[in-house]
């Protein structure tokens, strides 16, 4: 069995989907800021510390994901697990292919002004293994992923929902290392090598 975790290095692309909402809060609070001082320069202090702080928040929620989030290779199959409480399996046999995997780690809902300036953030894009698995998830999740959860299809023969592993997210290179191993050893027809 062989255990994989995401990379030190991973915090710039994860940061890299909340880039637009961050610069809209930023704009948001410097006018907010603006107004209520009567000053630009201390409204620009006032929507630097605010975005500081939101950058601060996401910089802890990377550090619980990354200490937390594990992949492991078995002659069974592959498995995830974070720190959020979220579990994924998939056997061998289950993996129909390696595609694009998005993963959406915040609302994607749009906010803002409706006929103004909207931003969303944008899901994590990578390749990684998509089959028929199970999945498990912590009991408290929000709407909008138990409705996105509730939308994926299932296989009519087991009733197994699909399923991704983002091997990216954990190695951007994984093709080329010991995961890329384990997937040519036991699934070499989806490598295509």
């Amino acid at each position: 069995m062989d255990e994989f975790r995401i990379r030190a290095g991973s915090f710039p692309r994860f940061l890299a989907p909340f880039l637009a909402p961050l610069i809209f809060f930023f704009v948001v609070c410097l006018l907010l800021g603006a107004i209520f001082t009567n000053s630009t320069p201390l409204g620009a202090l006032i929507g630097a510390l605010a975005t500081a702080v939101l950058f601060g928040v996401l910089a802890v929620k990377h550090r619980r994901l990354t200490a937390g989030t594990v992949v492991r290779f078995s002659p069974d199959g592959v498995e995830l697990s974070d720190s959020a409480g979220f579990h994924v399996r998939l056997r061998w046999p289950d993996i129909t292919r390696i595609d694009v995997v998005d993963t959406q780690l915040a609302n994607p809902r749009s906010i803002g002004r409706p006929g103004g300036v909207r931003v969303r953030t944008q899901a994590l894009r990578s390749v990684g293994l998509i089959g028929w698995g199970e999945r498990t998830v912590p009991p408290r999740i929000p709407g909008w992923m138990r409705d996105r959860l509730a939308r994926v299809p299932v296989d009519p023969a087991t009733g197994r929902p699909e399923v991704t592993i983002p091997l990216g997210e954990i190695d951007a290179q994984w093709e080329r290392g010991r995961m890329g191993e384990w997937v040519r050893h036991h699934r070499p027809d989806l490598m295509g090598r």
